[in-house]
């Protein structure tokens, strides 16, 4: 499995995951507040991981390529 995640998307991914999470199960209580912690797994998850399987099914990310080298 290739990271197709810059570090820049990781950190916004689990700011946002984490903030899904608590905001749910503090804020939002009940079944509402259990849907959206479930939903802020996805982003907490992904981040954490590198790996976004939507960016791995459309062949893209915003990592760069380690392979080309900026010469200066």
């Amino acid at each position: 499995m290739k990271l197709n995640e810059a570090s820049w998307d990781r950190i916004a991914r689990v700011v946002l995951g984490v903030a899904l999470i608590l905001g749910g199960l503090l804020a939002v209580g009940g079944t509402g507040g259990y849907i959206m912690a479930g939903i802020g797994l996805i982003p907490l998850i992904t981040g954490l991981m590198g790996w976004c399987p939507i960016y791995a099914i459309f062949r893209t990310g915003t990592k760069k390529d380690e392979s080309v080298k900026a010469t200066a």
